[in-house]
């Protein structure tokens, strides 16, 4: 993406295959219209999918880190472009043949439907236009638009489930370690003068798709080795069930020490980013972590700017 020395615009090809592919994009737009402008209304009136506003600017801060190494090849992929192009073609033709009776009343199941149905066009009208090394150069960037699309209800609930009882069973081992007398009954609590349970909407589901995203983006921009980027997701998992069994922790001594109306506090009802922000400390610990495994692998200290690089 670098200009020829001496010349502060793009080569004359490129400059052109970008403003057909950003025309391209345009048309695609109009066609989705109407369901990206549902997605954005529903996004924006959501509490869990709230994130759903920040992906694209996010994806294309991704691809302005990579300018100064991004390679513009103007060579298509026509395969892959056909993969992707004729997948798309396939899924909105099912929906509009089979689907669209049963997903007029499923909101969530038809935004993302149509949001697969999007991507599938977007990538193959990318790899048109780009070829195959600037697809793999910019892979994370067009891969991580995938969190445009909705969890579908039945998945939303089995990830709610796990997050309750993977946070009971934390918060249990808060209150034995604390010394505070309770009897547990599945995801109920039973405290002196007060009892607690763990219904869905306490479940931090948000936070934790939040905090997935924030390891996600992290360990892509600042670890080099696959294995550490992974590492680094993946502790999401018991740093969400820690942090929402801490806060049914806390919540249920102040219940018990300062009085029952505490189930009725601010920081029960709204108290949600507090905990969100204590999580981020260990996450940050982890990736120091990692980042020092990698100074002492290589021999050297990585930047941030090195890191921006190696991507």
């Amino acid at each position: 993406m670098t200009p020829p020395p001496g010349n502060g615009s793009l080569p004359i090809n490129v400059a052109t295959q970008l403003r057909r592919f950003a025309t391209a994009v345009a048309f695609l737009g109009i066609c989705f219209a109407i369901p990206l402008w549902k997605l954005v209304r529903f996004a924006a009136a959501s509490d869990l999918y709230s994130y759903i506003l920040l992906i694209p600017f996010i994806g294309a801060y991704l691809l302005w880190l990579k300018r100064g190494s991004l390679p513009l090849s103007t060579q298509p992929a026509r395969k892959l472009a056909f993969v992707f192009l004729l997948a798309g073609a396939a899924l909105i033709t099912v929906y509009w043949l089979w689907l669209r009776p049963l997903l007029i009343a499923r909101p969530e199941d038809y935004l993302l439907l149509m949001t697969f149905c999007f991507l599938l066009l977007f990538y193959g009208i990318s790899s048109l236009f780009w070829g195959m090394a600037t697809i793999r150069a910019a892979a994370f960037p067009l891969s991580f638009l995938i969190f445009l699309a909705p969890v579908p209800p039945t998945g939303i609930e089995e990830i709610n489930s796990f997050l309750q009882w993977g946070s009971a069973q934390v918060a249990s081992g808060f209150f034995s370690l604390s010394g505070t007398p309770f009897f547990e009954d599945g995801l109920a609590f039973q405290l002196p003068d007060i009892n607690l349970a763990i219904a869905p909407e306490c479940s931090g589901i948000h936070s934790t798709a939040v905090l997935f995203i924030t390891a996600l983006l992290a360990g892509h921009v600042f670890l080099r080795t696959p294995w550490k980027r992974a590492l680094l997701v993946l502790f999401v998992i018991p740093l969400a069930l820690l942090r929402n069994g801490f806060r049914v922790f806390v919540i249920g001594e102040l219940c018990i020490h300062i009085g029952p109306q505490m189930i009725f506090s601010p920081l029960h009802r709204k108290g949600g980013p507090i905990f969100f922000v204590l999580s981020l400390i260990p996450l940050f610990i982890m990736l120091l972590v990692l980042l020092r495994s990698e100074k002492r692998r290589s021999g050297q200290a990585p930047t941030i700017q090195d890191q921006r690089c190696a991507n």
